[in-house]
């Protein structure tokens, strides 16, 4: 499997797509979100960490996940985009909502935790089309930590709210 160095746009357009709606959190932030964060494992938030940094710096290094023609392989591609594209839609209905915690960690289409789980979605994804390892086990990282955060913090919310 060779991989190529150089810039990706088609990554660079997925961190933004990422990293947009989460600066605009940043000033939404749902009632009581500092109780649960201070509450995150170490562990998780570790891999969380080290995931999102691999991420950023894998999605645009290598050009292997740019458009290069049409074949079946771009279906990939378009499959990843799509959850890319839930995920806006998903932040949309959470600033449109009350901003609680069960908010921040609904579901959308069955997919749980769809603020954590459809961007790993997407960048796994991402990372099949481009046939690149490296983006590839930077997303599992990422997952472990991420959506293991969120999932710990959707049964909290859901048992404070019980």
């Amino acid at each position: 499997m060779e991989m190529t160095f150089g810039f990706s746009y088609v990554g660079f357009v997925y961190l933004l797509m990422l990293y947009i709606p989460n600066i605009i959190w940043t000033k939404f932030k749902p009632v009581d979100y500092e109780k649960y964060e201070k509450q995150e494992n170490i562990v998780l938030l570790f891999f969380e960490r080290i995931g999102e940094a691999l991420v950023t710096c894998a999605s645009v290094m290598f050009s292997d996940f740019n458009i290069h023609g049409w074949s079946l392989w771009n279906i990939w591609l378009i499959v990843s985009f799509a959850f890319m594209v839930l995920y806006e839609i998903w932040w949309i209905r959470y600033f449109n909502s009350k901003r609680t915690m069960k908010d921040f960690y609904s579901s959308i289409l069955g997919i749980p935790v769809g603020g954590a789980s459809l961007p790993v979605l997407g960048f796994f994804l991402l990372s099949i089309y481009g046939k690149n390892p490296v983006l590839l086990i930077s997303v599992v990282i990422l997952g472990i930590g991420h959506i293991g955060i969120h999932l710990i913090h959707k049964k909290e919310a859901d048992g404070f709210a019980g």
